[in-house]
């Protein structure tokens, strides 16, 4: 059984993934360190990709590291209708860049479905670049337990 953590403050150390493979990376070396994990999409990619595609991404790399304590988070950029769609999809952690106003109205919505809406910025790992996921993963989330704000970290709007 996976232990995607619940709706709340405190969402942990974010890992940019684009693919299984990355996924797989960020959820092996939470488990080998037994640190939670954040596993965000790129920027935007709930209108690209779509949020079945990051759902199931997330679904299959955390039935292979079933230890893993992570979040899934799906980022809508500033489109409240894919906000929407995600909550609709079962999504439990959706991110929104948009007007304050609206993200107001898409937390309340949000909190209603048992979910939360992510906003602000955030420091993450991509690993769009990264020769070697699993070794970024790991050393990206030791640094993370020993400093705020490591050396490489890439912040979100």
């Amino acid at each position: 059984m996976t232990k995607q953590t619940p709706p709340g403050p405190g969402i942990g150390p974010a890992i940019i993934v684009h693919s299984l493979d990355h996924a797989r990376a960020a959820l092996a070396a939470a488990a080998a360190l037994g640190r939670p994990v954040t596993l965000l999409s790129a920027p935007g990619a709930a209108e690209y990709a779509g949020v079945a595609w990051f759902g199931k991404i997330v679904t299959l790399a955390a039935a292979e590291w079933p230890d893993a304590a992570y979040h899934g988070v799906i980022d809508c950029a500033d489109r409240p209708g894919l906000v929407l769609a995600a909550l609709r999809h079962g999504m439990t952690h959706v991110r929104f860049t948009g007007p304050k106003v609206a993200a107001e109205k898409l937390s309340a919505i949000a909190k209603e479905m048992g979910a939360e809406l992510v906003s602000g910025r955030l420091s993450a790992l991509d690993l769009r670049a990264a020769a070697d996921p699993h070794a970024a993963c790991r050393g990206w989330l030791k640094a993370r337990s020993r400093n705020k704000n490591p050396k490489g970290a890439r912040h979100g709007a």
